[in-house]
């Protein structure tokens, strides 16, 4: 396989992201705002792929920036077939109302193990009705 048909690969797994606001475990006293996170991970390709790693950059609206890194996803490093769609939900915690989260996930064709990297456009976490 060669590094454009990788690329290709890349492009044919979506990532889509839907945040939500949880105000009822938030605190604007104690600078805490919870957010989940839904993403869907659709196989657009005619070849399994499995997701190994994530990396994600938080990015909090006071400037703050923290790095995750690690394996799979909420503990899983699923295998998404031709046609498939993965989904999982998971969380992040600020200390402001806004922040951004962006990043990628690195996944191995299971055809041949090469690894490869789709990225995470960028997406905004806000509390509703946030001006920023």
């Amino acid at each position: 396989m060669t590094d454009n048909e990788l690329g290709e690969l890349a492009n044919a797994v979506s990532v889509q992201v839907e945040p939500v606001y949880h105000a009822q475990e938030s605190s604007t006293a104690q600078q805490r705002y919870v957010f989940s996170y839904t993403v869907t991970l659709r196989n657009h390709s005619s070849r399994s792929v499995q997701l190994l790693t994530r990396y994600w950059k938080i990015t909090q609206g006071s400037g703050k920036v923290q790095e995750v890194r690690g394996k799979g996803v909420v503990g899983k490093q699923p295998l998404i077939e031709p046609g498939k769609l993965f989904r999982y939900t998971s969380r992040a915690v600020l200390d402001g109302p806004v922040g951004v989260m962006q990043g990628c996930y690195t996944f191995i064709d299971t055809r041949n193990q090469r690894s490869f990297e789709v990225p995470i456009a960028p997406f905004r976490l806000a509390i509703p009705h946030q001006v920023h």
